[in-house]
């Protein structure tokens, strides 16, 4: 697995309740929790990596943020629960060989319309059995 290159990432929100109620559904997979810092927004992530900020503002533009996923199942119960939070599907889950043979992800757009993902770099490759059979090479 390759060491971790960012150290935190701040989106900008319309509606900070609306997206931490999103987030905190769509990241309930990752065991990720919530930290309110006051005035300067919330943090999100596993306990001691709360590295997703959320700040109430006028986002510029969409982002593509990426989460990782040690196995498939999260990624499947990621975009599950995302879609229940009311995120709009943007790719169900499934093989990209076109980043590596083993890339398995899926995508959910946000409140405000950023790409949200959660990817595993250990999925299956073509010559392997799909976890599920709505497992797709999208």
């Amino acid at each position: 697995m390759r060491a971790p290159f960012l150290d935190h990432i701040v989106l900008i929100v319309r509606d900070l309740d609306a997206s931490r109620a999103f987030y905190e559904a769509a990241l309930a997979p990752f065991g990720s929790r919530t930290v309110d810092y006051g005035e300067i927004g919330l943090g999100m992530g596993p306990e001691g990596s709360e590295d997703l900020g959320l700040r109430e503002g006028s986002p510029r533009a969409p982002m593509h943020v990426a989460f990782l996923a040690m196995d498939v199942a999260t990624v499947h119960a990621f975009h599950a629960a995302a879609l229940e939070a009311g995120g709009t599907d943007n790719g169900p889950p499934g093989r990209r060989p076109q980043y590596h043979e083993r890339y398995y992800a899926a995508f959910v757009l946000d409140p405000d319309g950023n790409n949200v993902e959660a990817v595993c770099h250990t999925g299956p490759t073509a010559d392997e059995v799909p976890p599920s059979p709505s497992a797709s090479d999208t």
